[in-house]
């Protein structure tokens, strides 16, 4: 017969296993951001932003990994399909809100195979144009481009990104037609803008900001509600186009069935990083907006932004190229 001692015994260590298990070490190894767009572009600077401190204050390298392609389905379904172990982690930005319905077929459901961890940052774009538009202003874009229907391109860096809703959502409010014309990323599509092979494109005001104080491109107005403190002596777009807006806001992601002592430690570690005097006045010279929330706030965040994206999308009839 089993004494009543060593049945107590046998039931205490039953029930202290599963939280021996939850207070495992994490992380025990590098763990890999991975950035579903190309280099260079917001996704790409704000993860390598975050690798080095998370790394100092975690003790195990953070390593950033581009995988872009397939309107960030590639990398999005990678981490998807990882270990659930807190080693794989997405930067995601407003590309995957769109693509909930953009890209229906896409092999993965976002709120249902991923889990938010944090917000990051918002931050706003702006209009440039090839010094080879007649254009000075954007009422003279504007009046070029009826006058021309259909016959002017733009440049984004992907099917679905902001970039691309940006643009789409700026001729649908502004009453022109305007050809998309996607790249692999925002450096393929700058370059090819600086070049005059396209000549316009929505595009990062810090990144861009270089191209127009060169000459190499005119930059004629930011997306945000108001005038940007990175380019003040250019108008919003909504001083000539009524109620227009458009942003890039950036967060991390993780496989569904991560731990959730993982999901708090890093949404308490990038929060932190947020918080601080130095990392606020780094993204205020990108032109970006912290953004801290707590993972519930940030799940909030990302499922309204599906159903904002959706009305764009169907508003602008938006459709995958």
């Amino acid at each position: 017969m089993i004494s009543r001692r060593v049945a107590l015994g046998s039931l205490t260590a039953l029930f202290a296993a599963p939280a021996v298990r939850a207070q495992a070490p994490w992380p025990t190894r590098p763990v890999r951001i991975i950035v579903p767009f190309g280099l260079g572009g917001s996704a790409d600077v704000a993860a390598r932003f975050l690798a080095e401190p998370l790394s100092q204050a975690l003790g195990q390298p953070f390593v950033v990994e581009n995988r872009p392609g397939g309107g960030a389905t590639i990398g999005t379904d990678a981490v998807a399909k990882a270990a659930p172990d807190g080693h794989t982690l997405l930067l995601m930005s407003n590309t995957h809100t769109a693509n909930e319905t953009l890209l229906p077929s896409r092999p993965y459901v976002l709120l249902r195979d991923l889990a938010p961890v944090a917000a990051i940052n918002v931050a706003y774009h702006v209009l440039a144009i090839h010094p080879s538009l007649p254009a000075r202003t954007l009422p003279e874009l504007v009046a070029h481009l009826k006058a021309n229907p259909g016959r002017v391109d733009y440049a984004s860096s992907g099917p679905g990104t902001p970039y691309h809703i940006a643009g789409e959502v700026f001729a649908a409010m502004a009453g022109v037609e305007i050809n998309h014309i996607p790249f692999r990323g925002s450096n393929e599509a700058r370059t090819a803008v600086i070049a005059g092979q396209v000549p316009m494109m929505f595009d990062a005001i810090p990144t861009m900001r270089e191209q127009i104080t060169g000459g190499r491109v005119l930059g004629l107005a930011t997306t945000g509600p108001e005038r940007s403190p990175l380019l003040p002596e250019l108008p919003a777009v909504a001083e000539t186009v009524a109620g227009y807006e458009a942003s890039i806001w950036l967060g991390l992601m993780a496989p569904a069935a991560v731990p959730r002592a993982v999901v708090d430690r890093l949404n308490a570690e990038v929060n932190r990083l947020l918080a601080l005097p130095a990392t606020q006045e780094a993204q205020a010279r990108m032109g970006a907006l912290p953004m801290p929330m707590t993972i519930e706030a940030f799940r909030a965040f990302v499922t309204r932004d599906v159903d904002r994206q959706r009305e764009w999308i169907r508003m602008a009839r938006i459709q995958a190229n």
